[in-house]
């Protein structure tokens, strides 16, 4: 697997137009802006069975930073696909740079989700622990040590939950 920076990406697509650029974002995140060109084929539902490109086929793949894009990336190497190209910085660095885009409707990205989740349910549980039963602390022990799992994997379980979520969905 190759990265590419999208400042390249973008001029490799456009010296070469039948390269795909896959988003592998959830729909509402991609409803709300992507780089023109892409099309989307979220991380969650995600098979490289039913893809219909051929595996010696160029492909970039691209997210909002660049995780998930290199986790997909990996699938599709492991699943046979030989010449698969991650897009570093992903959508965010693709709009930083002032590459054409396509937006729509703004949408609240997966990554502020999580924190929103994981940090209500980390208040709640010290809030339930104080003043309703010792228990309590134990929901916020639990997010906490979720985030710690999914910071030294990079696996986020709270965020494939949310991204099944139906404002997350087409």
């Amino acid at each position: 697997m190759k990265n590419l920076h999208v400042q390249e990406c973008y001029n490799r697509r456009h010296l070469e137009p039948s390269i795909p650029l896959l988003d592998v974002r959830t729909p509402a995140e991609f409803r709300s802006v992507h780089a023109i060109g892409a099309v989307n084929h979220p991380m969650e539902s995600f098979n490289c069975d039913q893809m219909e490109y051929s595996r010696d086929q160029e492909i970039h793949v691209i997210c909002q930073a660049g995780g998930r894009s290199m986790k997909i990336s990996e699938k599709m190497e492991a699943g046979g696909f030989s010449n698969i190209v991650n897009i570093e910085g992903g959508t965010s660095a693709w709009q930083s740079s002032g590459l054409p885009v396509v937006t729509g409707k703004k949408v609240m990205s997966l990554e502020r989700q999580v924190r929103i989740a994981a940090g209500s349910l980390i208040v709640i549980g010290a809030l339930v622990g104080q003043f309703v039963h010792p228990g309590g602390f134990g929901l916020s022990a639990f997010v906490g040590a979720g985030l710690v799992f999914a910071g030294v994997t990079d696996t986020c379980g709270m965020g494939m939950i949310i991204a099944k979520m139906p404002w997350n969905r087409a």
